[in-house]
């Protein structure tokens, strides 16, 4: 997710369809929760090492299915909010160093906030039973750890040219891509490091969903994009609805040909297998197909921007941090009270609408809040 991210200006005009698309992905990322906290149905994780999950009705595939979306606009949004992140603090007299360093730093406080704030709301949802380092559950090294990692390097490619950014992205796509059917071959025992830069699953005690290595190349493809957002908008949100179509065209013909870049097949005929991919971690076919749908959607929300009905995307979308943590633990504690044992789809559904209810009043006090603080304040690093 891109939690770092803040309320973004360009001149007076504000980058409303970005915070609209962020606003969008944390809503579904949040179905996804409440269905693992809530309905605990959630299904078997998408991983390279085992079989694809097979889904017993369509509102089951598509409660999965709608959010993987959140993953890769995380780490997109998060490269574009980087960039205009750093010019916005250049036109405030920020040295590029501080820039770095102040990124440097955000990156820091995800990967704590992964291992002492995130992890033990996983308890929730698995009876208590203690995700904290040192204690006899696993250590959980999640997406606010590869967000955090990622933007630490990101930092870093900051003032890098814009085709050694594609190149160094293009890279990270490609090695997983090749590396990962090689394990999988040779099912070579893998180091907790190479765990935490490339290979996600668990040794020993600790178990990696997101390295930082497969997913730097969609935080890239966001600095590139912030980039073009700041050269000219409405020319950047064109070519989003251009390359999401042709990412989209592209899904379709790698997930045909069912080879290289699908990492696994199909699990069986139909269409919901054939829409089955792998996301730890993330297949060139699950790049295609998400962040092609992110971008087409990007492109649609800027066309109707600050229409009727767009505030609480905006809302969510300027305070993801604070709703990320929020939702993970006021999720927990409705799946304990109402759910203890699992509910429906149904019931799932309109307590994850409740929560969104609860969350947004919240959020917006926050969003206000934290555009109260100096921008060199601490708390615009949440």
């Amino acid at each position: 997710m891109a939690v770092a991210a803040e309320h973004f200006e360009s001149g007076s005009t504000r980058l409303t369809a970005l915070d609209a698309l962020r606003g969008v992905i944390m809503i579904v990322m949040a179905l996804d929760h409440a269905n693992l906290f809530i309905a605990r149905q959630h299904p078997r994780p998408e991983m390279w090492t085992g079989p694809l999950p097979v889904y017993g009705s369509t509102l089951a595939f598509f409660t999965r299915f709608v959010t993987h979306l959140a993953a890769p606009g995380f780490f997109f949004l998060m490269g574009v909010s980087m960039v205009l992140f750093a010019d916005s603090r250049r036109k405030l007299g920020w040295t590029m160093g501080a820039i770095v360093r102040h990124l440097i730093a955000r990156g820091l406080l995800l990967i704590l906030l992964q291992f002492w704030v995130e992890d033990p709301a996983w308890s929730l949802a698995s009876a208590g039973r203690p995700m904290l380092p040192g204690t006899d559950g696993p250590v959980y090294v999640g997406v606010l750890y590869g967000l955090g990692a990622a933007m630490i390097v990101g930092s870093l490619l900051l003032q890098a040219g814009t085709g050694w950014l594609l190149g160094i992205s293009a890279a990270s796509v490609l090695a997983t891509q090749v590396l990962i059917p090689v394990a999988i071959r040779l099912y070579i025992p893998v180091a907790p490091g190479l765990r935490l830069l490339l290979v996600p699953g668990q040794t020993a005690n600790i178990l990696v969903y997101y390295p930082v290595i497969p997913w730097l190349g969609l935080m890239g493809f966001g600095l590139v994009f912030g980039r073009w957002v700041l050269q000219d908008r409405d020319r950047a949100y064109r070519r989003a609805a251009l390359l999401g179509l042709v990412f989209l065209a592209f899904f379709v013909g790698v997930r045909a040909a069912g080879g290289w870049g699908t990492i696994r097949l199909a699990p069986g005929p139909g269409w919901m297998a054939f829409l089955s991919v792998v996301k730890y971690p993330p297949s060139l076919t699950f790049i295609f197909l998400t962040l092609g749908a992110d971008l087409v959607l990007l492109a649609a929300l800027a066309r109707v921007s600050g229409r009727a009905g767009f505030h609480p995307l905006l809302v969510f979308g300027s305070s993801p941090l604070f709703f990320y943590v929020a939702h993970l633990y006021l999720y927990g504690v409705l799946g304990l009270t109402f759910g203890p044992r699992g509910t429906g789809l149904g019931p799932m559904y309109l307590l994850w609408l409740a929560g969104l209810v609860i969350l947004y009043p919240l959020c917006w006090a926050f969003s206000r809040f934290k555009q109260q603080r100096p921008s060199d304040s601490l708390w615009r690093f949440l």
